[in-house]
């Protein structure tokens, strides 16, 4: 079966492509791994206004959806140049918003996140990406009943942010023994001396004990967004992840709220598989036009062989990816998200360790471009479940316990 985009949709990536192109995305990425915002925010802006988180929000919302296959295609171009932000994150809040049986959140906070008035981040673990910008902070924790043991129900709170909201340590070590330690070397963190495509995953928001809630938190006014101090040690430095916020302003309780976080879950891998995708694509295509001009032996490095061969791997596996992603856009059900998430996440990470590799030194160095690539195709590997959390999810799928979102 072959799945090709239509007109209108490649005229849609297209059209994203060059105004990304002309936004000279590595120095907003770089420019957004120190803290400075304004040209991610300049940005944003512009992203909204071609309709891409639209695309996630009900026409009840002022938004363009739900329409998954449009929006794969915008996370496909958005990983393509690296565009840094919140973007999965705010795909899954609205998602989340949008599935509640109360609509008054919904129309409250929707309206502002189709139009990139506000930008949003969703937590269901430790980390809370880019929460030092995010207007709409959404987190998961369980609900508890008087003796502390969590109950079954399920709980979503919001408030406005304040200073107090981000108090406390905000080190990587923070009383989390899941992230390396402050000047912890490779190997104690589990991976090894080499590059740092090894490293553990510091921004995996969906630990195996997350719980099956959330609550919400609206950001200040802008111009009043209190520090949230330094951010955590993270794989991918545009990645800022800062401790997940805790209390608020009571918005839903009950299974509608379980039901909500998963149908965001299957957006939120939808998107992450998308943007993989073309974090892998840019990859290829900038290895493949790398080994043309390197020379060796007074011959261009790509007429080699083996360098072929490598090339030809990874462009296999990004090729199989491509129709996963749109397949699953096409049914949106778990097993198939999952399936595609985890294909295009190892295609991507496969490509980038070949980019490393025929790159030689060069590839290693954070002020080369690669790098902003690199660093994100391990990120998204390790974003919005594991590889073995989405494997398991294909297999309930087949045994039936897979469910329509």
């Amino acid at each position: 079966m072959r799945f090709l985009l239509d007109p209108e949709q490649r005229a849609f990536a297209d059209s994203l492509n060059a105004m990304l192109t002309a936004a000279d995305t590595p120095s907003v990425v770089r420019s957004w791994s120190r803290g400075e915002h304004a040209s991610g925010r300049a940005l944003w802006r512009r992203i909204a206004g071609a309709g891409v988180f639209a695309l996630a929000v009900p026409e009840a919302y002022e938004g363009l959806g739900p329409r998954p296959v449009e929006l794969a295609v915008a996370f496909v171009e958005l990983g393509r140049h690296a565009v840094p932000g919140p973007l999965v994150e705010t795909v899954a809040a609205a998602t989340l918003l949008a599935a509640l049986d109360d609509s008054a959140p919904a129309k409250r906070l929707l309206p502002a996140l189709a139009s990139g008035e506000s930008t949003a981040t969703l937590a269901t673990g430790r980390y809370a990406l880019d929460a030092d910008i995010a207007d709409v902070r959404l987190t998961t924790r369980a609900a508890r009943d008087p003796m502390g043991q969590a109950a079954a129900e399920t709980v979503v709170e919001a408030e406005a942010a304040d200073q107090s909201a981000f108090g406390g340590d905000t080190s990587a070590s923070g009383g989390d023994r899941s992230a390396p330690r402050e000047g912890a070397s490779a190997s104690e963190a589990g991976g090894s001396a080499g590059p740092r495509l090894a490293s553990p995953p510091c921004d995996a928001l969906l630990p195996d004990d997350a719980p099956p809630a959330a609550e919400l938190r609206l950001g200040p006014p802008p111009g009043h967004a209190p520090s949230a101090g330094e951010p955590c040690a993270s794989l991918d430095p545009a990645r800022r992840l800062f401790p997940t916020p805790t209390g608020g302003e009571l918005l839903a309780v009950g299974p509608q709220v379980t039901a909500a976080v998963t149908h965001a879950l299957t957006w939120a891998r939808l998107a992450t598989a998308a943007q993989a995708l073309g974090v892998g694509l840019a990859l290829l295509d900038r290895t493949v036009a790398y080994v043309k001009q390197r020379t060796q032996f007074g011959v261009p490095v790509g007429s080699f062989q083996a360098v072929k061969h490598q090339l030809a791997d990874a462009k296999i596996a990004l090729e199989f990816a491509r129709p996963m992603v749109f397949g699953a856009a096409l049914t949106m059900t778990e097993s198939d998200v999952a399936a595609a998430k985890v294909t295009a996440c190892e295609a991507a990470y496969r490509t980038a360790r070949t980019a490393l590799q025929l790159h030689g030194a060069i590839g290693y160095t954070a002020e080369y471009d690669l790098s902003l690539w690199l660093t994100k195709a391990r990120a998204l590997r390790a974003s919005w479940g594991s590889s073995g959390e989405c494997r398991a999810a294909v297999l309930n799928g087949f045994s039936g316990g897979g469910r329509r979102s």
